[in-house]
């Protein structure tokens, strides 16, 4: 099957890739003020789970960022344990080919 962009652009995915980190890594060079830069998405990123533990917006300010914070927090606990299961799958799986259980070539 064709790949509509390669055909397009001329570049594999792989050089697609490539060529979007040299861009990437070119404007970082370029910024003055990094956390200025990065601010606007921090921010909308945190705000998400103010709004998620205070749709409404009826809770007094400490108490919404106390409960943002754990929202957060947990948020990131999911991520990490979403993570750790996939290295044991990764490593389960690594294990079962070193030992030739399984796998194209397995006979």
């Amino acid at each position: 099957m064709r790949d509509p962009l390669t055909e397009r652009t001329g570049l594999t995915a792989e050089q697609r890739a490539m060529r979007a980190e040299i861009a990437a890594h070119t404007s970082w060079a370029k910024c003055d003020d990094s956390s200025a830069r990065t601010g606007p998405g921090r921010r909308a990123f945190l705000d998400r789970f103010e709004k998620q533990v205070d749709p409404d917006g009826t809770l007094a300010p400490d108490e919404r960022a106390r409960r943002a914070v754990h929202a957060r927090k947990a948020y990131m606990k999911r991520l990490a344990l979403a993570s750790s299961k996939a290295r044991a799958a990764n490593k389960a799986t690594t294990r079962r080919a070193a030992k030739g259980g399984g796998g194209e070539d397995a006979a």
